[in-house]
């Protein structure tokens, strides 16, 4: 059992077997320049700030050989799995399926669709594309998960109050455990991001959990650390 302090009281994994490291839409469409974030007018600093503290995370799950799962906000060529109201809102100069500086726009396999280079996926970690903001909608991800055996989500990625939130929401009504990163995720709009951590963990963990990115790697730590007590002593008393 690995015990993480967390809000409003200790994450506890039954068993590294069963968590799952998901990092939501660090795409470049939503965090470099000239992409479709920056072309709605946002800040893209505040999510950029984020991360070195995802990757953070993604190595130490590397490191301990943990299941990855990362996911793509993006929509097929022909813009047929895109709901006409998703497509047509917001009035911007620009929107879902227009030519920008990173080729069209949310159109899986195009350059701005790309997790951005900080976080490129190795061939063992699966990438989820997903239409809609939650990535249970239109996807495999729940069978992908049941599959390994996973019972507990560790989320980071952007943004927190939209396609972070649903899919942790979306993994609560499906029996999910979800621990939020409060470092490791991040909003154009900061408030709207304190609010969404709020709305999560209120009432007991209504949602799920929230806690930083070193309270989970130290806790990933002293559990590697007491493995290696428990192998090394096992090898002595043999």
């Amino acid at each position: 059992m690995v015990s993480i302090p967390a809000q409003p009281y200790d994450y506890e994994l039954p068993s590294l077997d069963r968590v799952a490291l998901v990092i939501i839409d660090m795409q470049r469409d939503f965090l470099e320049s000239g992409g479709f974030g920056e072309v709605l007018g946002n800040e893209i600093g505040q999510l950029r700030q984020i991360v070195p503290t995802v990757r953070q995370i993604l190595d130490t799950f590397r490191d301990r050989g943990l299941s990855i799962f990362h996911t793509l906000e993006g929509h097929q060529s022909d813009l047929s799995d895109c709901p006409p109201s998703k497509l047509k809102r917001g009035k911007s100069q620009l929107k879902i399926g227009d030519l920008g500086k990173m080729g069209r726009i949310l159109i899986l396999g195009e350059p701005g669709n790309e997790i951005i280079p900080e976080l490129q996926p190795l061939p063992n970690e699966v990438v989820i594309p997903k239409p809609g903001k939650g990535a249970f909608y239109q996807t495999n991800l729940r069978s992908c998960l049941q599959q390994q055996g996973i019972t507990h989500l560790i989320f980071t990625g952007v943004t927190t109050e939209v396609c972070v939130q649903t899919t942790m929401r979306e993994a609560n009504d499906r029996g999910y455990e979800c621990l939020l990163v409060e470092d490791a995720t991040a909003s154009y709009f900061p408030k709207f991001k304190q609010s969404t951590l709020e709305m999560i963990r209120a009432q007991g963990g209504i949602v799920g959990w929230t806690t930083t990115s070193n309270q989970i790697i130290q806790a990933l730590s002293l559990d590697r650390d007491l493995e290696g007590k428990i192998t090394t002593n096992n090898r002595a008393s043999v």
